[in-house]
């Protein structure tokens, strides 16, 4: 309640939120009516932290406040979308490359277990084999940099309609 004599009725939300980006959250929803709820400080846990905030239910242009909210929310997530992005394919071709790898090295294992051994189709199936044990480091490496570079643009360009559509929240209240 507050030190005031009237009353005021508060709506609450619950949020969980990444540990490195929690002060931008609870700048961005202030635009939107937010603030943090005194009573329930911000609560850390792996990597995540858990925002309580509430606003004032008699707020003006709550509707308009929602709307703008809920396309944040949206952009925030294609953020998250396109960050996740950023490791799909490195992953993936560091995955394919060590398991040919592997194939390979397998392949130089039977030759060399083969009645008769045949020395010469082990050592050149182990080369690769060694090549595809080593190079997913690297492939991930420069996959990871090369998707980076790719979406960086439409990570900065969705930044940018956050902050614009955070304006419009504060300039509604």
């Amino acid at each position: 309640m507050n030190s005031d004599k009237n009353y005021r009725a508060y709506e609450y939300m619950e949020t969980s939120v990444p540990d490195s980006k929690a002060s931008f959250y609870l700048d961005c929803y202030q635009s939107f009516g937010w603030q943090q709820d005194e009573n329930f400080p911000p609560q850390a846990a792996r990597g995540k932290v858990l925002l309580k905030l509430k606003r004032d239910r008699r707020i003006l242009n709550k509707a308009e406040l929602t709307r703008l909210q809920r396309h944040f929310e949206a952009d925030l997530a294609e953020i998250a979308a396109l960050e996740r992005s950023k490791t799909t394919a490195a992953n993936l071709c560091a995955l394919l490359t060590g398991l040919l790898g592997t194939v390979f090295m397998a392949g130089a294992t039977f030759a060399v277990v083969a009645e008769p051994p045949i020395i010469w189709l082990c050592v050149l199936l182990a080369i690769p084999g060694f090549g595809g044990w080593i190079a997913p480091f690297f492939l991930y490496r420069a996959a990871l940099d090369k998707k980076a570079r790719q979406v960086q643009p439409f990570i900065e360009a969705k930044l940018d309609e956050i902050y614009e559509i955070c304006e419009k929240g504060h300039s509604l209240l």
